[in-house]
């Protein structure tokens, strides 16, 4: 461009991801190729959050540097890296090579100004490269949508009396507006494209959609247009979700959708690729002989990451479950469709992890949480504070891909992990380490002990900023539990299924449920400092041997008791003092 640093670049980007923003939710209820996942388009916006944030990086606001100073070459290469090392999943990784193929045209022009010729050409360069990085390349996507889109542009210059070259003196506004009338004759061929894909590809015909890559790519070029002319993007079509979640095809029979970096030295990306088919499918290995980006579907992302552990160091490891995706899609779409409002964002969840509005078109927090939880109860408690569930089943013990997986579906870049037991902490400190995002585990115990951290996090600070406002409210909290024995005491207080009461971990009594229970409140009621607690939650499981009407008849005169329902099969009754 004209000018000499990179403003007008970024706001043309930043225009883009705006675009997909307001629509990313209805490009994620449209995917059904070449898996029925539900992130198509969170993993493209991710990508451009990443070029965005480079940008930033690059033009730095306390020592601002010329487009030449930084040096076209490094503006590319670095732009290129941070789309691919940002990219998650199938859509993500063809768009950072859709960027990368673009940027490598761009600048290999030096001195010529961005006008129809170059912007043709350079689309062409991107749909080349993105058809060069899938194996078995599929019309109907977004591989046709971009090639549609270049052909448009570069017939129209051909077949064009009039086509003036930029010069130095060219004004900003005069190649902004030109620039938006080729990129807008891009998008309406763009979206014919998009509402043929159809006719191109059958599981997009049997499902009753659209192509979602494709059709987010038409979003973002919109968004170019309407950041170059400062005005409303180009209307485009709205589109209805699938009306089946569950193509027969191959990708169907895999639960992950595993990606992540290598970095290393001589790593030719061919090479990986059988050893990778073997393990699932949806396969795609792009970069160059020191970075490469991996995707793959597969049931086993340990066996993924392990073919290149000789080779070069793994990290920025995403894992989403892609059954649980297909699981939530269904029940957006099918509360849409019996208009009951399932399918808007829930009201807490979307204050806590979309505090600027809804899930549609708004930032993201900046940072989320993901408990591990077991009773239906307490699931939901944890969801009313905005906090992503992983069911550890009775024993809360998830793998590690589980917890990966959770950390996925966490709509923020940095996530504080609630284990929520003991035997947890250790298997999500490992899921921490080898995230893309910035995780931190909570030293939650327990889950009344991690609602207690919940309520004090927040989604604006940091999550070092959350580690210690949750780790001040552990320590004003006491937890209590009353649980059926599941054998014998070994020193005879108490035989299989009588009650044992818990405070602190420490047994405190145990018998008969009623007096063991009343013993526990007791010792809650009195904290260790002499003063009593102002409220004692009461979490109810789901063969508790005793209404919460009895249970409420317990407390004492000055203590208020919360009793809810938890639902958890292990413990009759979950308590904390505070």
């Amino acid at each position: 461009m004209s000018d000499t640093n990179l403003v007008r670049f970024r706001a043309a980007v930043a225009g883009a991801l705006a675009q997909l923003e307001a629509r990313r939710q209805e490009v994620n209820d449209l995917n059904v190729f070449p898996v029925a996942d539900g992130d198509t388009g969170d993993n493209m916006a991710l990508t451009l959050r990443a070029v965005l944030t480079e940008l930033d990086r690059l033009q730095d606001a306390e020592q601002p540097r010329t487009i030449d100073e930084i040096g076209r070459e490094e503006i590319v290469q670095s732009v290129a890296r941070a789309a691919l090392l940002g990219a998650r999943g199938n859509s993500g990784v063809i768009l950072s090579q859709l960027i990368r193929g673009a940027a490598e045209e761009l600048v290999s022009r030096p001195g010529q100004l961005i006008d129809a010729t170059l912007i043709g050409a350079a689309l062409a360069n991107a749909a080349d490269r993105a058809y060069a990085s899938v194996r078995d390349p599929a019309e109907g996507t977004i591989l046709t949508v971009v090639r549609e889109m270049a052909h448009k542009i570069v017939t129209d210059v051909a077949h064009s009396p009039e086509n003036p070259r930029f010069g130095p003196s060219t004004a900003a506004s005069e190649q902004d507006a030109a620039i938006a009338e080729t990129l807008e004759r891009a998008v309406i061929a763009g979206q014919d494209s998009v509402k043929r894909g159809p006719e191109l590809l059958a599981v997009l015909r049997e499902a009753g959609v659209v192509d979602a890559g494709g059709y987010g790519l038409t979003l973002m070029i919109a968004g170019v247009v309407a950041a170059l002319r400062g005005d409303e993007p180009p209307e485009l079509d709205h589109h209805a979700p699938a009306r089946i979640s569950h193509p027969e095809h191959t990708s169907s029979t895999y639960r992950f959708c595993t990606n992540f970096a290598v970095t290393g030295s001589d790593l030719s990306a061919p090479r990986f690729i059988a050893p990778l088919e073997q393990l699932g499918d949806s396969v795609l290995v792009v970069g160059d002989l020191r970075t490469l980006k991996v995707h793959v579907h597969t049931d086993e992302p340990e066996r993924a990451t392990a073919v290149f552990a000789d080779v070069g160091e793994v990290s920025r490891l995403d894992v989403a479950d892609m059954r649980l995706q297909v699981a939530r899609r269904d029940e957006r779409v099918a509360g849409a469709a019996a208009g009951d409002g399932t399918d808007a964002p829930d009201p807490v969840r979307a204050r806590a992890l979309f505090p600027a509005g809804g899930a549609n078109g708004v930032q993201r927090a900046r940072c989320g949480a993901v408990a591990v939880v077991n009773g239906a109860g307490l699931a939901e408690m944890f969801r009313e504070l905005g906090v992503h569930t992983i069911d550890g089943g009775p024993t809360l013990n998830p793998s590690t891909y589980d917890l990966l997986a959770g950390i996925h579906e966490v709509r923020a870049e940095e996530v504080v992990v609630l284990p929520n037991s003991a035997n947890v902490v250790l298997t999500a400190e490992h899921a921490a380490r080898m995230s893309d995002k910035q995780v931190l585990v909570a030293p939650t115990t327990s889950q009344q002990a991690g609602l207690a951290a919940a309520i004090a996090m927040a989604p604006d600070r940091s999550v070092e900023e959350n580690a210690r406002a949750l780790t001040d409210a552990l320590a004003r909290v006491r937890t209590g539990a009353v649980a059926p024995a599941s054998r014998d005491d070994a020193q005879g207080r108490f035989r299989r299924g009588q009650a044992v009461g818990f405070v602190d971990d420490e047994v405190l009594a145990w018998g008969d449920p009623a007096d063991t229970l009343k013993a526990v409140l007791g010792t809650l009621a009195r904290s260790d400092n002499g003063a009593a607690p102002e409220l004692i939650s009461v979490l109810a499981g789901q063969d508790a041997p005793l209404d919460l009407a009895e249970v409420q008849a317990m407390a004492d005169v000055g203590i208020e008791l919360e009793l809810r329902t938890g639902g958890q099969p292990a413990y009759w009754w979950l308590l904390a003092a505070e």
